[in-house]
């Protein structure tokens, strides 16, 4: 978890509910990272929660800050563009996004691990979770899974999908024969729809993060200056590299697995999964089905 220490009663609550619903009976390590030290206080009152082992490390700052070589007056530019346009945290977020696209799985507290589950503060979890999602990645090949799925905010990402296809027609070797690329594009490849996995949950392999493939593509973004001339979210910059350098079959989306993030984006499990994970969400408030889902996106790969 990516947290501050201001986020503290947000971090109770997430962690509270996984350990409840899922990590009492797993005991999977907890690894919380911080631009800044955390205080004291929080890692006390977080430590408490959980039996298992917990971590709490520091980003280093060139893993954080915005490089020298940034144009600072054109990335305020375009920062000032999207306040302008309205776009939600316009302003913000920047090196957080760059961060998890290109950094987190380096961190020395995350090296000694191949898996990881992304948790964010103040996700809610309503559903018990009695299996080991990462064996079950594990033993069948895979590599990303996720809950929800939706289009990204077209003014934060203008020039992304141009650079990819510049980056897939210098490199080709890395683009899997079987890959995912008509949930990311109507058109063959032509244009971006703008759907992507939403990152504020993820169970992934970072040996994957950590392939040649994937660092030869955040390289070739990051050369750009996109994360801070535009604002390139890493949902959607890990959902193109998992979607184009994996197979299909190797990405799952986790239908059993309940949560929310704010009012409008909950995913609630359907049917026997919502019966069998004692979950306590209203099956008929599900993300899965709203007109702006790209769900059906993924689904159509497996038709």
């Amino acid at each position: 978890m990516l947290a501050r220490n201001s986020d503290l009663n947000g971090v109770i609550s997430s962690v509270e509910q996984l350990e409840s619903r899922f990590n009492r009976k797993f005991n999977y390590p907890w690894v919380f990272l911080n631009d800044e030290p955390f205080s004291t206080d929080f890692k006390r009152r977080v430590s408490v929660l959980t039996d298992a082992d917990v971590s709490f490390g520091l980003v280093p700052r060139e893993h954080w800050v915005q490089p020298d070589w940034i144009d600072e007056g054109r990335a305020q530019e375009g920062r000032n563009k999207l306040v302008r346009q309205g776009v939600i945290y316009g302003g913000n977020y920047r090196n957080m996004c760059r961060f998890n696209s290109g950094f987190f799985f380096r961190h020395e507290l995350l090296t000694p691990y191949k898996w990881y589950w992304r948790v964010e503060p103040d996700v809610r979890y309503y559903c018990d979770l009695d299996y080991d999602p990462f064996l079950f990645l594990e033993d069948r090949d895979k590599v990303y899974g996720f809950t929800i799925a939706m289009p990204e905010w077209e003014p934060t990402i203008p020039s992304l999908w141009s650079t990819v296809k510049d980056f897939i027609a210098e490199h080709p070797q890395y683009v899997s024969p079987d890959n995912s690329m008509d949930f990311l594009s109507d058109n063959a490849g032509d244009s971006y729809n703008m759907c992507h996995f939403w990152s504020n949950f993820e169970i992934a392999n970072m040996d994957f993060w950590r392939s040649e493939a994937y660092t030869k593509f955040f390289e070739y973004l990051e050369n750009t200056g996109g994360f801070y001339y535009e604002r390139w979210g890493d949902a959607p910059v890990h959902s193109i590299a998992a979607a184009l350098f994996t197979r299909k079959d190797q990405i799952h989306f986790f239908k059993d697995i309940g949560k929310l993030w704010h009012a409008e984006f909950a995913h609630c499990p359907q049917g026997k999964q919502w019966r069998e994970g004692h979950c306590s969400c209203d099956p008929n408030d599900n993300f899965d089905f709203a007109q702006n889902s790209c769900l059906r996106h993924f689904m159509r790969l497996h038709d």
